[in-house]
């Protein structure tokens, strides 16, 4: 194993938690405001998903959840990679997939799959991750 030393170089933080018998290991992007509501993301975009109808399982739910879970992935991914440079572009590819959920959401209300309501709270993740992708 890595010394601790090591481990935070990668950015990998161990602690100890009391009442857990083992370590939990906290990543560096976790502690990214972005990468938290970009989670968020992933989790509304799960729950309004399950309202599609069945045959769209394949097609446009798949779609829906791939691209809101790829926004923070990118975030996780590009933090990872410990170049500034290298960052930035993740940033831009999640910027993508998040543009890739607000085109879904709309088409979603458009066609009746979901309520403006329903996609009101969606819109506000939305648009609360692009500024911080944006800046």
């Amino acid at each position: 194993m890595c010394g601790s030393s090591a481990l935070f170089l990668i950015g990998i933080i161990i602690k100890k938690v009391s009442g857990f018998n083992g370590m939990v290991i906290e990543y560096s992007f976790e502690k990214l405001k972005v990468w938290q509501r970009a989670m968020e993301l992933s989790r509304e975009a799960y729950r309004l998903s399950r309202k599609f109808p069945d045959d769209e399982k394949y097609g446009m739910v798949s779609q829906f959840r791939r691209a809101a879970v790829s926004v923070s992935l990118n975030i996780a991914e590009g933090k990872g990679r410990h170049y500034n440079k290298v960052f930035l572009q993740f940033l831009f590819q999640a910027r993508g997939s998040l543009y890739e959920v607000v085109t879904l959401t709309k088409l979603a209300v458009d066609i009746g799959y979901l309520s403006n309501e329903d996609a009101a709270d969606l819109f506000d993740i939305c648009h609360d991750v692009s500024l911080c992708l944006v800046g």
